[in-house]
């Protein structure tokens, strides 16, 4: 690796670091933990409902994080898990778990929103664009490393 792809790789971990650190700040601004946002952000974003496999998915945090979350939020009254057709639970929000949404999730996805309100559609595109060849071409890298013993 050449020493400036060493130094732009390096600017991107830390890029990606900083991002990290913003939505933890935002977090605790907004007084919810790091695991309940992401876990409300998926509800949130995927209409006011969704399924326990769907926040696995779409949030990146690990299923024992997910349901550690989950318990909590459930014994706050923020949510509940319904059966889903086979093993599968959905999850809903309550009543006060609604306005607890619009004062956490919904205000972080807002202040995204508005972040890009201010770029031009095409360099949405562009950054989707890039991140998703990172994506995909890093996963291919992820699945030829070979575990250590």
């Amino acid at each position: 690796m050449s020493k400036s792809t060493f130094e732009k790789l390096h600017r991107i971990n830390y890029l990606g670091a900083e991002m990290d650190a913003l939505y933890h700040q935002a977090c605790h601004r907004l007084g919810i933990s790091d695991s309940a946002m992401r876990a409300l952000y998926t509800v949130y974003d995927n209409g006011g409902t969704c399924l326990l496999s769907d926040i696995y998915k779409q949030s990146g945090i690990s299923k024992q994080t997910v349901n550690s979350a989950m318990r909590k939020l459930e014994n706050d009254g923020v949510l509940y898990l319904e059966q889903e057709d086979g093993r599968g639970k959905r999850v809903r929000l309550t009543e006060k778990g609604k306005h607890y949404v619009e004062k956490t999730a919904a205000r972080l996805y807002a202040a995204e929103c508005e972040v890009f309100s201010d770029w031009p559609e095409q360099e949405i595109d562009t950054y989707i664009y890039f991140m998703e060849k990172f994506n995909d071409m890093f996963q291919r890298q992820i699945a030829h490393m070979e575990r250590m013993e």
